[in-house]
């Protein structure tokens, strides 16, 4: 019985070490076998301008956005593009006199034409904004556009966004460029949480493999878009039944890229320049709200994806910090290697938030940044489990399992 203490201890002391292990691999397969999802340098790609610019119709869905359309829809509106392009802004149910307020800025601002349309009550199956985003596809269809800009409303763009867009997408041939905003940050919480948010996206989707192609087929079946600004060819809509054939899907811009992908497109998506969420996020309930709001959708709604997802983000993020606090206890190897990770953890993170202009202190913090996300997404599956479901603008929607099929 003398010898039971001791033995706990060393198997104790053996499972820390080999857990500490793990996470210090863990970190260095995705140093270097991720992608190089932590670099920042995934701007437009190369591109000249056309001979011709092609016309394009810009899609701005948008519900109860009075607060953030001041800052934003004139940014629209005053694009320096030398082809034909028009503005659809599809207000979705609002009750803040969103469509009003967006006629007002048209005329006093002028710029680019404007029109301003309601959808109606989408029917079921439908989430999120794509009802809205539909009705303003189906508008833009009879202006015969080469090209659709797909933006949310809180979104303002520099003056020359639309044309690099499109540049862009003509020289590299992409059916899908999609940039994704730079989010604001400003409050506390905001500095703490978003770039976090961006930094784990990335890794999740590495955009150097989303556009990569090699000897004429796809390297990789990896695709997402950034929902906030997305150019899509308007044959690959077609091609691909862009919105109809992912009406259902809560995270729609990851959607709508894979079924883009999936009918033989190419797409793009990197970090903006110029183009930036005007929306701010003063609170952590303001980004508990946005990222529990789909964290269960993008695991499929399935339970083993969420415990093995809970167990990932504590292995990978929580393990490091938690071996070199339990240093002296646990052992000297367990200490290294938790440090090790813990310093490649943050040394991935510090270009996000040089992007960001964010200071590099903040680096270490992030597995606590990384628990609070952990605890939204258990959150968002509690959500879901009763029957919250998912919302946009304070429009709650049924299961994704309770919708029809795609038909």
């Amino acid at each position: 019985m003398g010898q039971t203490a001791p033995v706990s201890a060393d198997a104790w002391t053996s499972v820390v070490t080999v857990v500490s292990a793990l996470s210090l691999a863990a970190w260095l397969w995705l140093l270097l076998a991720q992608g190089f999802f932590w670099r920042t340098d995934v701007r437009l790609p190369a591109r000249v301008d056309p001979d011709v610019w092609p016309p394009v119709c810009v899609v701005v869905p948008a519900r109860d956005e009075a607060g953030v359309l001041p800052a934003s829809l004139p940014s629209l509106l005053a694009q320096d593009y030398p082809g034909r392009a028009e503005v659809f802004l599809i207000d979705d149910g609002s009750t803040d006199g969103t469509g009003d307020l967006a006629r007002d800025l048209a005329r006093r601002d002028g710029g680019l034409p404007l029109t301003v349309a309601s959808p109606g009550e989408p029917p079921a199956g439908w989430t999120g904004k794509l009802w809205a985003v539909r009705h303003g596809i189906g508008l833009a269809r009879a202006r015969e556009p080469e090209y659709l800009l797909l933006t949310d409303a809180d979104i303002a763009h520099a003056p020359d966004s639309l044309r690099q867009l499109v540049a862009a997408a003509r020289t590299g041939g992409f059916d899908v460029v999609s940039q994704m905003a730079r989010l604001r940050v400003e409050s506390v919480w905001e500095r703490l949480v978003v770039p976090a948010f961006v930094y784990f996206f990335a890794q999740l989707y590495p955009f150097r493999r989303i556009g990569r192609e090699r000897a004429g087929k796809r390297a990789t079946r990896t695709a997402a878009a950034a929902g906030g600004c997305v150019l899509l060819r308007a044959d690959a809509a077609e091609r691909a039944r862009i919105p109809d054939a992912i009406r259902h899907a809560v995270i729609d811009d990851v959607a709508l890229a894979r079924a883009v992908k999936g009918s033989g497109g190419r797409v793009w998506l990197g970090l903006a320049d110029g183009v930036d969420s005007v929306r701010p996020y003063p609170r952590l309930h303001d980004l508990w709200r946005m990222v529990s709001r789909s964290a269960y959708a993008q695991l499929r709604h399935s339970p083993p994806l969420l415990a093995g997802t809970v167990a990932g983000l504590a292995l990978v993020y929580l393990v490091p910090p938690a071996a070199v606090i339990a240093g002296p206890v646990a052992g000297g190897a367990a200490a290294v290697c938790g440090a090790a990770a813990w310093l490649v953890m943050a040394g991935t993170y510090v270009p996000m938030l040089r992007y960001y202009r964010q200071p590099p202190w903040l680096a270490p913090l992030l597995p606590f940044t990384a628990f609070l996300y952990l605890l939204m997404t258990v959150d968002s599956a509690v959500q879901h489990y009763r029957g919250r479901g998912a919302a946009w603008k304070g429009r709650t929607y049924a299961r994704p399992g309770a919708l029809p099929d795609e038909g």
